[in-house]
């Protein structure tokens, strides 16, 4: 099973779930997304990755048409029955790293906390510089490593055992280097910390006792360092949350 089997694995299996998670479904960056844009009714947009359709759904009041894109089948059939009070929003299964759209085609495209499970995010940027228009707006939100190369490894090690359809969460930096080779001006970027109810967390995507008992034990053991930067908050020595790095980056494609 190649990566992308194993995400749409993942997905198919808990669709319903980033449907209804608080951290797919709220936070501050959905409303911020709609102030950033400057939304008109003329424009089209591609959501990439769309999950459990929250950008979609944020953004369709505003706009002529949304296009909610997912590689998982089985997501989009879930978020369509959610969403189905939304008569502008349209469903395309498809590859991040291969849309099927012409280039030049959206006023704009968004991809929320989906980036982290692409294989190639190279690929991805250049796709998504393909299909925009010129002058279009680029809004990426995921999960980001700190800059120190010991805490990303720790992070994203523990991601990866704890989802096997994580691929890697890359720096601020690393993001900034991708957007500027395929030619996006980034215009701002939002910083912020999320912390997680670390069962729900555990919970949501590992399958048995072995694998949660793993990202405990890998966590748990790890130096202070480690546990400090990630906030890893303990109630009865039992791990009740940790907190990890997000980046909001409003782009330009000149």
């Amino acid at each position: 099973m190649n990566h992308k089997d194993d995400v749409i694995n993942q997905f198919s299996k808990n669709a319903n779930e980033y449907v209804t998670s608080e951290t797919h479904a709220k936070g501050d960056d959905l409303p911020l997304m709609v102030k950033w844009l400057g939304l008109n009714k003329e424009q089209v947009i591609l959501d990439i990755a769309t999950g459990g359709g929250h950008v979609a759904k944020a953004l369709a009041p505003h706009v002529k048409q949304v296009v909610a894109t997912d590689l998982t089948q089985a997501m989009l059939q879930n978020t369509a029955i959610h969403l189905q009070d939304y008569e502008n929003i349209f469903y395309v299964r498809a590859d991040a790293e291969d849309l099927p759209f012409v280039q030049q085609q959206f006023d704009i495209v968004t991809c929320r906390i989906a980036p982290h499970h692409f294989p190639n995010p190279l690929q991805f940027v250049k796709e998504v510089a393909r299909v925009l228009k010129k002058e279009g707006t680029f809004i990426l939100i995921d999960n980001v490593v700190p800059e120190d190369e010991d805490l990303g490894t720790f992070m994203n090690t523990f991601e990866k055992l704890r989802d096997h359809s994580h691929n890697e969460c890359l720096s601020v930096t690393g993001w900034e280097q991708l957007l500027s080779q395929v030619g996006f001006r980034i215009e701002k970027i939002q910083n912020r910390k999320k912390t997680f109810d670390f069962p729900v967390w555990l919970n949501r995507t590992t399958e048995t006792e072995e694998e949660r008992r793993a990202v405990i034990d890998f966590i748990r053991s790890s130096e202070k360092k480690y546990q400090d930067y990630f906030q890893v908050r303990y109630n009865d020595h039992q791990i009740k949350s940790l907190t990890i790095d997000e980046a909001m980056m409003l782009c330009t494609k000149t």
